[in-house]
Order: structure tokens, then C-alpha cells, then sequence
């Protein structure tokens, strides 16, 4: 395949009018004025001739459509189109005036063409009404004089158009895909009337057959040109991403054939809210788009061919072949093949310096959660039931008709419409999207009855936008990240938190005042587990100043600004040292196939899909008893080679994370890092239980009560995933979410909610199997943690030194060192978390070989005025052992202790180590958990709240209680 340039022999030129780019359309954070022009380049570059202007959160293009442009957003939208101008790049200025237009008003006419003509003066030659995404009725008003919602918007685009001189203009229809069609494509009065009454000249836009479309049929386009009287511009979505918060999509444009390209006026795509994670996406549309045969297609019709150029394909095992054609013609189209010329030209991109600010912030949309009636055996990571079954191993089979009922829930299958947030605006800075949260989004709210497929009579009220479609997030609401953009104010400026001291940020924060008694999750945001400094970007000031004439607002971060360092790298001579390797051509693979496409999985995460089920499927093969037996047998041995097969992979990603934080391209890694960074732990998680799997401690019937229920390997959960009958909503999180759903712990969803690190970091933490050589570490670590989360600062002697580790952790270690766990990283030992599967039993086994050596060892002698009142109480515990009353409940019979150094920041790592903790104790049958506390231990008390643990009512001398299930 050749290099993607811009020559005579292009195919968008030889088509004339064909239309091949970028529509910026989606949800969220915009992109900034830089980035555009940076865009600009690249298309030219690579030969695409079109952009539209379209961002549906941008100040004045959809919330404020009618009003005008000041002088300032003027001089960077002029300079915007004249950028595109010098490209060779038709600049499409888009308006979404359908939310709250009345058609057949005058004046609400003359405020249209006013805000369009002003947009003319700029320079702009091409423009857009976007329809898409509204009520599809029409106002009393409107009634009165239209007789039909299709005749009412084809009135006002042919007027509007013949006002503008008939300029290059492309319409998006509020049916813009076959399942939005009314009753269908064919015999749509509304498709029907735009194609009959709308000027023959106007471009309509399409995205197949569903907003979000697996593969675009040769029929469908002919279905809708028939209906239309033209052949549409597709509106791409395969790479957007705005729906959802888990996935970004780094895989080629792939699903349609080149063979489509003669029966289109166009193909712009919707890509990524990151505007540098649309690299690939970009790039392969534009190699696709100077392609006339399908390599996919065409190489398998001929077996001599075929034999000579092997492609990949999934084999039984369900991994992928990386063979890929080595002798494609110039004007054949293959994905991989494109891929790689893609990841070849991306990979200087990350070498390129470039600042961004600081903290990271999703740019996606917050959507509200609406409590749907899941299913109760779709057991996803994200859903709001479990149902593992914990009796007997069950075969899961997923059918059309559950999946089709957790679409209908979404609400005849429609994007992400978000609630009101901050208005944004993309046209007041060459580098910042900036807000302002004290001016009032007019997309107002309002409570809807929607009824939920499956249950009879029954209504819920839901708060959505006026004359917005919903679809709901099928999750538990904590499962959003933070998306705050807090800035603090300076001598009446705004500074952004990426400019603070660098080390302010390596300050650790003790005070646990705040929200100490707080143990329950947030309804909002994820919790942190852990302190988080005070001058996090967190606790930083907003800034909510606005005038009246040009509003001022406070930046998001985003993009370019002076350089942010973090606490990880140095500064020698300016620059940025650099602590870890390049990033290569197989690490950006990796990346790629980790978030593949919507419908798709890369090779390499399924691999890792399938060699979990496998190592987690045949775990009864390193069962303790066999391993004493023969280790050497080769079944053992096989699981083993795929353990360490496992390992490697997880040290790929370990490795792809580290070369990607010392990147010099800080607004390319702020962009992937989050996603990067949660598979990463999600990853290591997985590879944490295989590693205490490998010890074989678990009995035979450990798949009765680790067996799952739909998960990737159900029986028709892959099928569906990858067939494309369903949007890719229903599957929400990706292959992030397919790993974590093969985690055997239920009731576990907000244990893989994390709240973003503020700033990268290459501080990679490992959770693994308890070793004899780490009892000093762990002692240590308790020791210094031993204080409701801190150590006692009166001093002790040395014959007290591990007086309190002695009490709270020592007795896990020695009784039940399998089930001990620790986490480390380059430093050393950071954090344990140690269970007993049976408290009763534990303490049985204390009161009779660790109790007597410890009141031998702390005699009540050694109490005196010289030793704090906590040493006290510690040595008497041993001694009124056998008084203490003995923690007895039958529905959460295990006990647990867990605690991190204060330096471990990082949200995700106590709720990975308790998960692995869990579901090592699931595989043993155990279902629920205690942690036993003082009652004034209020930082301790949060910590478990945030991990989930709910306090028992009744209180026992002095002590809480806190459980949970798993």
C-alpha cells in the first residue's frame, strides 16, 4: 500500500466533488484553535480536502447559536478559515440550531442567516445545518404553517442557502441513520420530503445504519441515496468516543469497502474527543480513501493469492495472526496494513515538544445515570447487579432478546446527549478551550417519563435536556471520572495549576479533618483512598469572573501552555530529563490493540482475554496437592508457560506506560494517558491473581464459586459484541471492562472505580503473593502506619519496635500467609493487605500458637510512663486476649486488614490490592469480608468506606465493624 501524499492521481480530486475529512461533532470538550490548524496540515498532507466546524459544546455553535461573534472569537475564527484556505481545505462553518428554533418565525430566521453572513465576512465559503439530535416535533407555532417537521427544516435550509448565494452546503437530517428512520428508510416521509424538496445541490449527511455503525453496506447506501435523490456524505462515528469514558479508539478505519466510494458524495469522520488520539483514525481514512479495491475482500477470492499473502486471522484460540500483506497494490485497502503505515508515521509525533496543562480531565460529556432494570444476568463491571454463581458452574449464554432489552433501556439506541455543563469556548485562545460555569447553559432540564422495556406499568421520571434523546449510561455513577477544571487566582489572574512549584506537589498531606467521618463513596465522583496533597489541582480555587461584553472565562486544560513538569522527571539545562526508553513501533501497537475499534478487540487484547480465561479455566491443574506431587508433569508445566506468557504481556504494558510519561509530547500522552493508565491497573490486577493462582491454594470446587456469568466467553457475548446489531454503548468500557468482568468478584463494580491521578506518573505498583523475605517490610510498613493511618510519634524501644505490628498484622502472616498480599514498587514494599477465611477459626488458632508466645514477649511489666497510652493498650491486648468478644457474623465470616504508606497517591492501588484479596478468597468460597477498627480511628474508618465497606450498626467495646461482599 502506498504512503499516504497528496498527488494529481488523488481520488478526491478525481471525484470533483467528493468530500474527504473531519467533522469536529461530537460531545464534550472541543478542540482548540492550534490544534485545528495542526489538523489542517495533516489533511492536506495526506490529501483530505474538508473540515466542519461542528462541536456540539462550543459556546455559539449550539446552546448560543443566535448570538454574534465578538471581535475577539472574529479574529481566531478568521484565522481559523483563513489556515484551512492556506491548506487547500474547505473550512465547513455548522450551526445546530435545532434544539429550541421556532421555523417559522421571522426573526428567528433573520437571526440564522444574520449569524451565518457574519461567518461569511470571515472568509468561510462552505457551510451546515445540523439537525441531528433533537425533538422531531415541531412547535404549535410551527404547526400552523408547516405541515410536516421534514417541511419546516427544508424550508429554512433552501432559504438560508439561496440568501448565502448557494455556497458548498452539507445538512445533517434528525433521521440520519436507518434505525432513527420513521417507519424505515425506504417509506420515511421525513427522508423522502428532504430528498424531493431540498435544493438537489445541498449535500445530506448519513451514518448508515445505526448512529454508530459496524459496517456500511453496499444496500443501506443505495436505500437511502433512492430515498434522498442523491448519495450521502457519511457522518463516520466508527472512532468516536464521547459515549463513553472507558474508550478511545486507536484501531484503522475499517467496514467499509473502497468499493462504497463511487456511490458517495463524501466521507468525513467523527473521531476521538482527544484530538491527538485521532492520528490513526485520520490517517487510515485518508489511505482508504485513495483505494478502490477491498484487500480484505479481494485477496481471499483468489486461493493462489491467498496462499502467497497470508492475512491475519482470529485463530481457535481466539488470537491474532500479525502476517500482513506484503505486496497490496497501491489502490487496495487492507486495516492492518493501513494500521502500520499509520503507527509508522504517528510514532515521531510523541518526539515532538509539546506543554500541556495541567491536571488531566476527560474531555468527554458527564452523563447522569439513570437506575435501569439491568438484567440480572448481564454481570458487567459497570452494571447495577451481580450474579455469579456461587452453587454450582453454570453455562452463560447471552440471547438477542436480553441485549436487545438493554438497548431498548437506552432509549431507541441514542447517542449521549449530557446534561447542561460549564459553556466552552474553543475561539477566545490559540491554545485553551476556556468556561465559565456563572453563564447559563439555555439546553435547560427538564423531567421526562420514560418507560422501561420489561417491566409493566411501570414509568421512571428521568432529567434529560429539553428536546434532547437520552441514552442512559447502563453503570453505576461512580463509575465517572473527575472532569473538574480547577484554577486558582493570582493578583486577580488566573494561573493554571500546571504552572505550581513542581516541588509543592511532592508535599504529602497528613490532615484528615475533612470529611473524616465521611465513609460512604461519592454519588458523583470517585473517592480518593488515599491522602491527596493540599495543593492538588483539586483543592485549587475556581475562578467564576465574567463581563459582559466579552466573557471572561477560566481555562480548561487541554493543550499548549508553558511546560508542565512532573513529579517524576528533573530539569537539567531546560530540558526534560528523561527517566525511560523511546516509545517503538511495537509499544504503539500494543497501544492500538489494546483500544481497537467499537465493535473490535485488537490481537493482543485478545490474547490477554484469552489467556486469563484459560489460566483461570484450568487453575485446578496447580492445585497444591498436584504441584507436591509433580510439578513436572506438562499439563503443569503448559499452565505455568502461559502464566509467564501473562507476565509478558503485563511488563508490555508496564513498559508502554513508562515510555509514554517520558514522551516530550505532554498534550499527546495528557490526551491517552487515563486510558493507558486504567488498563494498565486493570491489567495488573488480572496478572496479580494469576500470580497467587500459581500458588494453589484453593480447593477443587474453586469453579463453582469463580465461574462468572456473562463475560466475553459466554456463549453469544462475543458474537454480539462484534456483530454490530447492537450500538456500542450496550457494551460500555471496552476491553477494559471485559477484563475486569473476569475478575471473580460480584458485587465488586465500585472497586474498579478510579479517580484519575491529577499528573502523569511512571511509578508502576505490582501486586503479588506474600514472600517469607518481605515480613520485615510488611512489619515495617504496619509499624508505620499502625496510628489510624499513621505511626506513633513517641518513642519506642527496641524491644517494643514491632510491638503494634505484632498485634494487627503478624498473626495473618504466619496463620495465613496465603493469603497475604503486597504491593511494591521500584522503591521497594509500599502496602499489604493480609485476610483470614475463617475469623472464628483464626482466632482459635491465635489463642493457641501466637497468643502465649506474644505475652511471653510483652510482658505487663513493660508497661510504664514511659510508653504512649497506645503502646499500652497494645501489650494488654495480648493479655486480655481471651476476654476480647469474639466477632462472629455468618454472612461475612473472613476477616482483613490492609493498609499503604501515605506516598502511595495513586487512587487505584488499595482498591486493585483489596480486589485481589477477594477474589482470592472467593476462589476459596468466602463471600464476605469484616475489618474490625477503633472506634476513634476515623482516617482507617474512610479508608474502608472508600474501599466499600459498610459500618455494622452494632459497635463491640469500643470497636467498629465494617463490612461488605464480594
Amino acid at each position: 500500500m502506498a504512503e499516504v501524499s497528496s498527488t494529481d492521481d488523488n481520488l478526491n480530486t478525481k471525484n470533483g466533488n467528493f468530500i474527504c475529512g473531519v467533522v469536529e461533532g461530537f460531545y464534550g470538550r472541543p478542540w482548540t484553535t492550534e490544534q485545528r490548524k495542526d489538523l489542517f496540515q495533516k489533511m492536506k498532507k495526506w490529501g483530505m480536502d474538508s473540515y466542519i466546524y461542528a462541536p456540539k459544546d462550543d459556546y455559539k455553535h449550539r446552546a448560543y447559536w443566535r448570538e454574534l461573534y465578538t471581535v475577539e472569537e472574529a479574529e481566531h475564527l478568521s484565522g481559523l478559515i483563513q489556515a484551512a484556505k492556506d491548506q487547500n481545505i474547505t473550512f465547513y462553518y455548522a450551526l445546530s440550531p435545532g434544539l429550541d428554533i421556532t421555523y417559522s418565525s421571522t426573526k428567528e430566521i433573520t437571526a440564522l442567516k444574520r449569524k451565518l453572513e457574519q461567518v461569511s465576512q470571515f472568509g468561510c465559503e462552505a457551510f451546515s445545518l445540523l439537525f441531528d439530535d433533537i425533538e422531531p416535533e415541531m412547535c404549535e407555532a410551527d404547526k400552523e404553517v408547516y405541515q410536516s417537521f421534514a417541511q419546516a427544516q427544508v424550508s429554512i435550509t433552501n432559504e438560508v442557502y439561496q440568501h448565502l448565494g448557494q455556497p458548498k452546503f452539507v445538512v445533517c437530517p434528525t433521521q440520519y441513520c436507518s434505525t432513527r428512520a420513521v417507519p424505515n428508510v425506504t417509506n420515511s416521509e421525513y427522508l423522502n420530503t428532504l430528498g424531493s424538496k431540498l435544493s438537489p445541490e445541498i449535500n445530506i449527511m448519513w451514518t448508515g445504519q445505526k448512529v454508530i455503525t459496524r459496517t456500511l453496506t453496499a444496500e443501506n447506501i443505495q436505500e437511502i441515496t433512492e430515498a434522498l435523490r442523491r448519495p450521502p456524505v457519511i457522518w463516520d462515528n466508527i472512532h468516536a468516543n464521547d459515549y463513553d469514558q472507558k474508550r478511545v479508539f486507536l484501531g484503522p478505519y475499517s467496514g467499509r469497502s473502497p468499493d462504497l466510494i463511487p456511490k458517495l458524495r463524501g466521507v468525513v469522520t467523527n473521531p476521538n474527543c482527544e484530538y491527538g488520539a485521532n492520528f490513526i483514525a485520520i490517517h487510515t481514512l485518508a489511505q482508504w480513501s485513495r483505494c478502490n479495491i477491498d484487500g480484505q475482500r479481494d485477496l481471499t477470492l483468489n486461493d493462489t493469492v491467498s496462499a502467497d499473502i497470508k492475512l491475519e486471522t482470529e485463530t481457535e484460540d481466539g488470537q491474532m495472526c500479525e502476517d500482513i500483506p506484503t505486496s497490496l497494490s497501491p489502490n487496495m485497502y487492507h486495516p492492518r496494513q493501513a494500521l502500520r503505515n499509520a503507527i509508522k508515521e504517528w510514532l515521531p509525533e510523541f518526539s515532538k515538544h509539546k506543554s500541556a496543562w495541567g491536571p488531566i480531565a476527560k474531555p468527554q460529556p458527564a452523563v447522569t445515570v439513570i437506575p435501569v432494570p439491568i438484567i440480572p444476568s448481564i454481570n458487567t463491571c459497570m452494571s447495577l447487579t451481580s450474579t455469579t454463581t456461587t452453587s454450582s458452574t453454570v453455562t452463560s449464554t447471552v440471547n438477542a432478546t436480553q441485549l436487545q432489552a438493554l438497548a431498548e433501556v437506552t432509549v431507541n439506541d441514542s447517542m449521549v446527549n449530557p446534561l447542561p455543563g460549564p459553556i466552552m469556548n474553543s475561539l477566545v485562545s490559540e491554545s485553551k478551550v476556556v468556561c465559565n460555569e456563572s453563564i447559563p447553559n439555555p439546553i435547560t432540564t427538564v423531567s421526562i417519563p420514560i418507560p422501561v422495556t420489561g417491566i409493566q406499568d411501570e414509568t421512571r421520571q428521568i432529567t434529560v435536556l429539553s428536546g434532547a434523546i437520552i441514552k442512559p449510561k447502563i453503570n453505576n455513577s461512580n463509575e465517572e471520572f473527575i472532569n473538574s477544571q480547577d484554577r486558582e487566582i493570582r493578583n486577580g489572574e488566573e494561573k493554571a495549576v500546571g504552572e505550581k512549584d513542581v516541588n509543592a506537589k511532592q508535599t504529602m498531606n497528613t490532615d484528615r479533618g475533612a470529611n473524616e467521618n465521611d465513609s460512604s463513596p461519592s454519588t458523583s465522583e470517585p473517592m480518593d483512598c488515599n491522602c491527596t496533597p493540599n495543593i492538588s489541582p483539586s483543592h485549587v480555587i475556581k475562578s467564576t469572573g465574567a463581563s459582559n461584553e466579552d466573557i471572561a472565562m477560566s481555562e480548561i486544560s487541554t493543550s499548549s501552555g508553558s511546560m508542565q513538569v512532573e513529579m517524576y522527571d528533573t530539569m537539567t539545562d531546560g530540558k526534560l530529563e528523561k527517566k525511560y526508553g523511546e516509545l517503538s513501533m511495537d509499544d504503539l501497537t500494543l497501544l492500538c490493540d489494546l483500544f481497537y475499534l467499537p465493535f473490535e478487540h485488537g490481537g493482543q487484547g485478545l490474547v490477554l482475554l484469552q489467556e486469563f480465561n484459560w489460566l483461570k479455566s484450568n487453575a485446578n491443574l496447580v492445585m497444591e496437592q498436584y504441584q507436591r506431587a509433580n510439578r513436572e508433569t506438562p499439563e503443569i508445566q503448559e499452565w505455568f508457560a502461559r502464566a509467564a506468557k501473562f507476565n509478558e504481556i503485563s511488563e508490555g504494558v508496564n513498559k508502554l506506560v513508562k515510555n509514554l510519561t517520558s514522551c516530550n509530547n505532554r498534550e499527546l500522552l495528557y490526551d491517552l494517558y487515563p486510558y493507558v493508565w486504567d488498563i494498565r491497573s486493570v491489567i495488573s490486577l488480572l496478572n496479580s491473581y494469576v500470580r497467587w493462582l500459581a500458588g494453589g491454594h484453593f480447593p477443587a470446587s474453586m469453579p463453582s464459586y469463580t465461574q462468572g456469568t456473562y463475560t466475553w466467553f459466554s456463549k453469544g457475548w462475543r458474537e454480539t459484541f462484534m456483530s454490530g446489531d447492537q450500538e456500542p454503548w450496550v457494551f460500555r468500557g471496552g476491553l477494559t471492562a471485559d477484563l475486569q468482568r473476569l475478575m471473580p468478584v460480584d458485587s465488586g463494580n465500585d472497586l474498579f472505580v478510579y479517580k484519575i491521578p491529577d499528573v502523569p506518573t511512571c511509578r508502576i505498583f505490582t501486586i503479588r503473593p506474600y514472600a517469607n523475605t518481605d515480613e520485615n517490610d510488611v512489619m515495617n510498613i504496619c509499624t508505620r502506619t499502625s496510628k489510624d493511618g499513621l505511626e506513633d510519634q513517641h518513642p519506642y524501644p527496641d524491644c517494643l519496635k514491632f510491638l503494634h505490628a505484632d498485634r494487627i498484622v503478624a498473626p495473618y502472616l504466619l496463620l495465613h500467609p496465603e493469603f497475604c498480599l503486597v504491593v511494591e514498587d521500584d522503591s521497594g514494599i509500599v502496602g499489604y493487605a493480609c485476610a483470614a477465611p475463617d475469623h472464628k477459626k483464626f482466632r482459635v488458632k491465635q489463642e493457641l500458637s501466637w497468643i502465649p508466645e506474644m505475652c511471653e514477649k510483652y510482658p505487663l511489666s513493660l508497661i510504664n510512663n514511659n510508653i504512649s497510652k497506645f503502646a499500652q493498650e497494645s501489650i494488654r491486648y495480648f493479655h486480655e486476649f481471651k476476654d476480647e468478644i469474639c466477632i462472629n457474623s455468618p454472612t461475612h465470616p473472613s476477616s482483613m486488614v490492609c493498609s499503604l504508606l501515605p506516598s502511595v497517591l495513586d487512587q487505584s492501588v488499595s482498591k486493585c490490592l483489596v480486589t485481589a484479596l477477594l477474589a482470592a478468597l472467593r476462589a476459596n468460597g468466602c463471600f464476605g469480608v469484616h475489618a474490625t477498627m477503633k472506634a476513634t480511628d476515623s482516617y482507617i474508618h474512610t479508608f474502608y468506606g472508600k474501599l466499600g465497606f459498610v459500618e455494622n450498626t452494632q459497635a463491640v467495646d469500643g470497636k467498629k465493624i465494617m463490612n461488605r461482599n464480594f
